[in-house]
């Protein structure tokens, strides 16, 4: 296939980035285009003109603040994948950037690209979902922030306005000695997920689960946070018996048909791979707390 006829812009600064984005009718931001290009070249996306972030300074990089971590939306998934600080501080995302495509996508595609690509089955929305981030959002109007629960408004329909970019993403890391666990089951190596699910646990001094994170990607037309869950497990012991039977109430989700499964096929998938996370995310929160103390 062949991408209909569109210009090509080239900014240098984030200021003329914006300033094309609110001028331009029917333009579309370019960041690593792993996704945007293929749906361009088959024509799901029909840009008059294409914004590219590439040469834009100042819009990659992670940076450690007091509590949070900022990671700039131009951001390349191999370097997340390698950087010394996220394997420490969000070893969750560490995790999940192993199922993110192969190293060729990941060498081009960046954090904000997927985000706003919004797939409910990319492993990075999902991680952000279960992380509560938080995504900073510029115009040539100004800056906004927004919670990552409000970001989603429907399937890959991101909460940006057609003059907006996203430009960063804040993530508030965990304790020391919290637990994490990302699983998927796809159809082969590098497919999205059909189902996944990212868990955090952290263990209070008798080993009970004082705060929990579960969130469900590939389910509907957005991760789900499951807050019934977590408030389940809140001051459990993390057995076998009770992270199966919190697990079971991924059971009674909403969830999609496609051309690949059922509804019923992803819920009880849903309730394997909640299982699988919350049991690997508490054996790695009490290891870990046994290790600290």
């Amino acid at each position: 296939m062949k991408p209909s006829v569109f210009k090509y812009h080239d900014p240098h600064t984030l200021e003329d980035a914006l300033g094309l984005m609110g001028t331009l009718e029917n333009a579309r931001p370019l960041a690593g285009g792993q996704s945007l290009m293929a749906m361009i070249n088959m024509r799901f996306a029909l840009p008059d003109h294409l914004v590219d972030l590439n040469r834009i300074a100042g819009l990659a990089g992670i940076q450690e603040q007091p509590g949070l971590l900022h990671i700039g939306a131009m951001t390349r998934q191999r370097d997340l994948e390698f950087s010394p600080l996220i394997a420490q501080r969000l070893p969750l995302m560490a995790e999940a950037l192993l199922h993110v495509g192969h190293r060729q996508t990941r060498n081009r595609g960046t954090l904000g690209g997927s985000l706003c690509h919004l797939d409910p089955a990319a492993e990075l929305v999902t991680v952000s979902a279960a992380c509560d981030a938080v995504v900073e959002i510029a115009s040539s109007r100004g800056r906004r922030e927004i919670d990552f629960g409000d970001f989603p408004l429907g399937y890959m329909m991101p909460n940006v306005e057609p003059d907006e970019l996203v430009v960063g993403v804040r993530y508030a890391p965990w304790p020391a000695g919290h637990g994490s666990a990302f699983v998927e089951f796809s159809r082969r190596h590098g497919d999205f997920a059909i189902v996944s699910a990212a868990a955090l646990l952290l263990l209070d001094g008798a080993g009970r689960i004082a705060r929990a994170s579960l969130a469900l990607g590939g389910v509907g037309s957005a991760p789900l946070r499951m807050r019934e869950v977590e408030q389940a497990l809140a001051g459990q012991v993390p057995t076998d018996a009770v992270l199966r039977e919190a697990a079971e109430s991924c059971r009674n989700i909403e969830s999609m048909d496609d051309a690949l499964v059922t509804a019923d096929y992803r819920r009880s998938l849903a309730v394997v791979m909640a299982r699988r996370a919350l049991a690997s995310a508490a054996a790695r929160a009490a290891s870990t707390q046994e290790v600290l103390q």
